[in-house]
C-alpha cells in the first residue's frame, strides 16, 4: 500500500492504556501515511489510569512507530495533556528529532499556529482533579460497554450507536462547556496575533472560523478528536487542513502490511511498562 505524503498530522487523546483506545486502527493509520511532521497533541499515553495488567501489543506496537518516525528524521512534537501530565516535569526535553513540550508555536505557510492540549481551559482539572480522575474512569467504563454493546448490535445486523454521544446531547452543560471552550481558545488566539489555534481534550474533531468575543478579528480553531470514539486525526496538506476520519473499509488488510517493526520482540514492552508505573506512582 503505497503511504500518503502529508505535511503535518495532528492526533491527540489517543489513551494508550486503557480500554477504550482503538490502537489497531491507528497503527493502521500511522503506517499509510508519511508525515513531514507529527504532532502528537496530548493524552497519547494515559498515565492516569495505566496498569501493568492491560498494555497489548497494539499499543505497543503504536509507540514503536511513532519512534520509528523520529530515527527516520521526521520531527514529532509530544506536547503534554492532562492524562500524561506527570510528562509536563520533563518539558523542553528533546532527543533528536523528539521533542516534549507543553505548548508550540509554528510557523506555517507564513501563519502562526498555537498548539497545546486545552485542558487548561478545564475547571475541573484546575480545581477538582479528584473528581476529572474519576470521570476519566467512569468514562472509560462507558467506552467498554458501549463497544461490548455494539458487538452484540453489530451481530443482529444493526447499527452502532455512541453512549457517550448520547449522554452528551441530553446535558446542555456538555455542550455549553465544548462551547465555551472554543471560545475561550479563540479569544487567546486573536489576542495573541495567531492565525490557527489548535487543541485536543475534548474529543471533538473541528474546523472552523471563530470570532473574538471583543469583535477584534478571528482565527481558525482547529481540534484533533480522539482515538477513543471519533478516530480523527488533522492533517495539513497542500496548505489546505482537512479532518481525517478513519473508516475500516479503507484499511483493508494488506500482505505487506507488517514490517519489521512490528515483527520485533514485544518482550520490550515490560520496560516500557514499568517507566509509565514509576511515572504514574510519582507526585504530581
Amino acid at each position: 500500500m503505497a503511504k500518503r505524503e502529508v505535511d503535518i498530522v495532528v492526533i491527540s487523546d489517543v489513551h494508550l492504556g486503557t480500554y477504550g483506545c482503538h490502537a489497531k486502527e491507528l497503527l493502521k493509520y500511522l503506517k499509510s501515511i508519511k508525515p513531514k511532521m507529527l504532532i502528537l497533541n496530548g493524552d497519547i499515553i494515559d498515565i492516569w489510569q495505566f496498569s501493568k495488567s492491560y498494555w497489548p501489543e497494539a499499543h505497543m506496537k503504536v509507540i514503536r512507530r511513532i519512534l520509528k518516525f523520529v530515527t527516520e528524521g521526521i520531527p514529532v512534537y509530544y506536547l503534554t495533556g492532562n492524562h500524561d501530565e506527570m510528562l509536563r516535569k520533563f518539558a523542553d526535553f528533546n532527543m533528536g528529532s523528539f521533542q516534549l513540550m507543553n505548548k508550540i508555536v509554528l510557523n506555517i505557510d507564513g501563519k502562526k499556529a498555537w498548539i497545546f492540549h486545552g485542558d487548561v481551559f478545564d475547571v475541573t482539572m484546575q480545581y477538582s482533579k479528584w473528581l476529572a480522575k474519576l470521570g476519566a474512569v467512569g468514562y472509560d467504563t462507558l467506552i467498554m460497554l458501549n463497544s461490548i454493546t455494539n458487538w452484540m448490535l453489530t451481530k443482529m445486523g444493526r447499527e452502532k450507536m455512541s453512549f457517550s454521544k448520547k449522554v452528551k446531547a441530553r446535558f446542555k452543560d456538555a455542550v455549553k462547556f465544548i462551547n465555551q471552550f472554543e471560545q475561550t481558545a479563540a479569544d487567546l488566539a486573536v489576542d495573541k496575533n495567531y492565525q490557527f489555534v489548535i487543541c485536543g481534550h475534548i474529543h471533538q474533531a473541528e474546523i472552523r472560523k471563530i470570532e473574538s468575543t471583543e469583535k477584534k478579528g478571528s482565527v481558525i480553531y482547529l481540534n484533533s478528536g480522539d482515538w477513543v470514539e471519533n478516530l480523527t486525526a488533522l492533517e495539513y496538506h497542500d496548505k489546505k487542513w482537512k479532518i481525517f476520519q478513519y473508516r475500516p473499509e479503507d484499511f483493508v488488510k494488506d500482505d505487506n502490511e507488517d514490517d519489521k517493526t512490528d515483527a520485533e520482540d514485544l518482550d520490550a514492552k515490560l520496560d516500557v511498562k514499568s517507566l509509565l508505573e514509576r511515572f504514574r506512582q510519582e507526585p504530581a
